[in-house]
């Protein structure tokens, strides 16, 4: 099939609508530029969307709105003002048919572990403060150094191992040093007991968050993009992306059937970094398309249940560490604004199961899913099986970039080959293959604008490599 060439003049391309790209388009605007969005879904929002199914809305993750950034933190109170939220977050952790609260408090974790064990945990914590891992490359090594071996037995090795699909000896220890940073048995341990030590007094307590969820603000931010002269086109998808002499020409997109061809003076891609270098025309050297395709993803799907019941747990989201159950983690919808269930007698929950396109979790069929969430929701003591009432399956792929032992010399080789094109930006979390937040990816949007437009040189590869742990918040801090 040929592709038709577009008439119109060359302009700014965006791949992907969501919480990276959308804000790349809105950035745009703001510089005079009217962008096309290319987004291959029927929704905005990446993994951030929120789904509406029978009047319920449903959450693809469960997005705090928390940040650290003031300009992030700007654009989310001129997008959606009043209808933010602020919610107490409570959040527990499923182990050994116990619940405990996280972020983590004395008497319900010596209770819940019990005297024997919590001496356990601490002596292991000791002996690891004294003799740790001297040289530390996995998930497992690192955790292990900062709360001991027993803790990291108890409270991450089940979940993370749902969560990656890979040994936490295989995992890598970057994703910790990301992610959990500068936390430890003892920065938990102060914060439990609220000692001042430092810059960090506390974990966050309460967040913010759309009436109707995450969705809201992605469909403002289109809407906002079209308003201004731009296009958001959905249910297309980007087939080739043509360059000559380290400059991006054209991109090729199919939408029912038909080929486009659209000439581009800018491309912004929050594609997975993997199939923007597949889609690149020519393709580009032999060993950047082997690193490409050295790297993974793991996906997820929420099974989605409406229940009898006004009020079945207080939970915002519930962490299960069991290994008997697949589902890894449980979000209450109507405990993040109860606007997102319509109907006050029932109550909406969200499954999510982790796992690999083409597995037996991803193609396991709708109704069995949902009959496996209900009886699992059972076995872990929260609902019964018989109060289901109705349910729906969504399945994300390319959720989460995996860090394993091979991701980062692969995704070097890739980095360098990019940075060789003038008018070409890789943004977002999966176009950067980094575990990053929604206000992190919208970041990523922001400065790659600049870096075209405004003669910034901003690295957007080490957005969010900062010391502090993203859920810490120190003396004066908002």
């Amino acid at each position: 099939m040929t592709a038709t060439d577009s008439t119109d003049p060359p302009k700014a391309i965006v791949i992907g609508a969501g919480p990276a790209g959308l804000t790349a388009a809105l950035e745009l605007t703001r510089h005079g530029i009217t962008p096309t969005v290319f987004e291959q879904d029927a929704l905005v929002g990446g993994i951030s969307r929120t789904q509406c199914y029978n009047g319920f809305y449903f959450d693809m993750g469960g997005h705090r709105f928390f940040t650290k950034s003031k300009e992030v933190s700007a654009l989310w109170r001129e997008t959606l003002g009043d209808a933010f939220l602020v919610r107490p977050r409570l959040s527990r952790i499923y182990y050994n048919r116990r619940f405990f609260a996280y972020p983590p408090k004395v008497g319900n974790a010596l209770h819940g572990l019990g005297f024997i064990e919590s001496a356990i945990v601490i002596a292991s914590y000791l002996r690891w403060q004294a003799f740790p891992y001297k040289n530390v490359e996995t998930f497992e090594q690192w955790v292990t150094n900062a709360f001991g071996k027993r803790l990291f037995e108890i409270f991450f090795k089940t979940y993370t191992e749902k969560v990656w699909g890979v040994g936490c000896d295989e995992l890598r220890a970057e994703w910790a040093a990301q992610r959990i940073k500068s936390m430890s048995l003892g920065a938990v341990v102060a914060n439990m007991l609220r000692w001042r030590s430092g810059k960090v007094t506390s974990l966050i307590e309460q967040f913010e968050y759309p009436r109707l969820g995450p969705g809201m603000m992605w469909q403002f931010y289109s809407d906002k993009v079209t308003s201004a002269g731009g296009e958001v086109r959905l249910d297309t998808q980007v087939k080739a992306i043509e360059h000559h002499d380290d400059r991006v020409n054209s991109v090729v997109t199919i939408r029912g059937g038909v080929e486009d061809r659209h000439a581009a003076a800018q491309v912004y891609s929050s594609m997975p970094v993997t199939q923007l270098i597949r889609a690149l025309r020519p393709a580009p050297p032999e060993s950047v398309v082997d690193a490409a395709g050295t790297l993974r993803y793991r996906d997820f799907m929420t099974v989605c249940l409406i229940l009898k019941g006004e009020d079945l747990f207080p939970d915002n989201w519930i962490y299960v560490h069991d290994s008997e159950v697949k589902m890894g983690r449980i979000q209450n919808f109507k405990n993040w604004s109860s606007d997102m269930a319509p109907d006050s007698s029932k109550t909406s929950l969200g499954l999510e199961y982790f796992c690999n396109r083409g597995d037996g979790l991803w193609t396991m069929a709708d109704d069995e899913l949902i009959d496996m969430g209900a009886r699992e929701l059972e076995a872990v003591g929260l609902a019964r099986r018989e109060d289901v009432l109705d349910g729906v399956v969504y399945r994300m792929p390319y959720a989460y970039p995996v860090y394993d032992a091979d991701y980062r010399d692969a995704l070097d080789r890739i980095r360098d080959y990019l940075s060789h094109f003038g008018n070409l930006q890789s943004i977002g979390r999966n176009g950067l293959h980094r575990y990053n937040n929604q206000d992190h990816s919208m970041l990523t949007g922001l400065y790659a604008v600049r870096n075209l437009n405004a003669g910034a040189n901003v690295d957007l590869w080490k957005v969010n490599a900062g010391d502090d742990y993203h859920e810490q918040v120190g003396e004066g801090a908002t």
